[in-house]
């Protein structure tokens, strides 16, 4: 069994996660075991007991589909606890996957508890040019997106307000991302980040905010509201491409 530590974890984190780590720990795949941490929003202000995951990633010494294949039955078991999927990577898929995905790699080295084995995340370096080109094929994406999710939702208010609700929380580590880029150290919360990024860029991020009150259920908008509010969510979303556009690094 490996040694375990939740000491940093609050105690609802640590009363879904710990059984779940202590079952995969406890297995016959064991000693194929690197390291177990807790990444994203368990680890913030943002965390809902009631309704967020606890999201993870197991790291194997070496990739074994058998303990993919042990992990599959658990999942529907855990997920009923608030326990997601955790992701499963190796040493070496993550250090050659640093250039694909810096931004996801760049949230994990800021919001992670290593709860077993060594911790990978606290030093790995960001390549910036690297950071930058996923930041600005994510920002283009979201535009995409955001017209493609107006039109699916036809005049359907209550498609409208979930596709706005659900897609702000995708931004959040793209904006962590940008804030790095543009020399601030990034917060941990979603508010916060939101407020760092109209700090750092100069643009009005109300808009972000509301978009996240809009997710928590915090306040209801009509169909005109929602129309004016995916404009404005367009536009800034604009104004960030634009920055990122001209962001030299």
């Amino acid at each position: 069994m490996k040694i375990i530590n939740t000491d940093s974890l609050n105690m609802t984190v640590t009363a879904k996660i710990r059984p779940f780590i202590e079952e995969v720990s406890g297995s016959e795949h064991a000693g194929n075991l690197h390291s177990f941490h807790i990444v994203g929003s368990a680890l913030t202000p943002d965390f809902d007991e009631k309704n967020s995951h606890i999201n993870s990633v197991i790291v194997l010494n070496d990739m074994d589909l058998g303990f993919v294949e042990y992990l599959a039955p658990l999942g529907k078991r855990y997920k009923k606890k608030g326990v997601a999927a955790p992701l499963i990577m190796t040493p070496a898929y993550i250090e050659n996957s640093l250039d694909v995905f810096p931004i996801e790699f760049h949230d994990f080295k800021l919001i992670h508890e290593t709860v077993f084995g060594e911790d990978l995340f606290s030093g790995i370096e960001i390549d910036a040019s690297h950071l930058r080109f996923q930041c600005e094929r994510e920002i283009k994406t979201k535009l995409i997106s955001l017209r493609q999710g107006y039109i699916s939702s036809l005049g359907d208010k209550k498609l409208l307000n979930e596709g706005l609700a659900e897609s702000i929380i995708g931004y959040i580590p793209l904006f962590r991302a940008i804030i790095t880029l543009l020399g601030r150290d990034a917060p941990v919360g979603r508010l916060d980040v939101i407020k760092s990024l109209e700090e750092s860029t100069g643009i009005r991020t109300g808009i972000f905010e509301k978009m996240l009150k809009l997710r928590r259920k915090q306040i209801s908008l009509s169909g005109t509201e929602l129309t004016k509010s995916f404009e404005e969510y367009y536009e800034a979303t604009e104004r960030i491409a634009r920055i990122i556009d001209e962001l030299t690094v």
